[in-house]
């Protein structure tokens, strides 16, 4: 998630002479799917407001018609919705072509996509 945090922290001002501040009191933020072709160099992403089991098989499906034949492995850290049930039909449908391979819980460093930063990049 890329997040928009607008609140402010800490600040420093000579006491008595403190200011107000305003921010918007929101968290927003934009959710980013991704994955990194290695053979080819490329990045294969998408933004969505919402993060959900169809928000994902929808970039599954993506992902799959960028590359319409051939086995396609899959590194995923362990986001409920990579296990939700509502994938397990197509799962199962396309076990010939798809691998999910799952990282150890909470181990971000070894999530290639957590490193990636916005610039330059183009959804495809």
């Amino acid at each position: 998630m890329i997040r928009d945090d607008q609140a402010i922290q800490k600040t420093w001002f000579l006491r008595g002479k403190q200011r107000v501040i305003r921010t918007t009191g929101k968290y927003r933020g934009v959710k980013l799917l991704a994955t990194v072709d290695y053979a080819a160099g490329q990045i294969i992403w998408e933004e969505d407001e919402h993060y959900t089991v169809e928000t994902f098989l929808s970039f599954v499906q993506k992902v799959i018609s960028k590359y319409p034949g051939g086995k396609i492995v899959m590194v995923l850290d362990n986001a409920r919705i990579h296990h939700a049930k509502l994938l397990q039909p197509f799962l199962e449908e396309m076990n010939e072509r798809l691998e999910l391979v799952f990282l150890l819980p909470y181990s971000p460093q070894l999530n290639i996509v957590e490193g990636l930063s916005g610039n330059g990049l183009n959804p495809m």
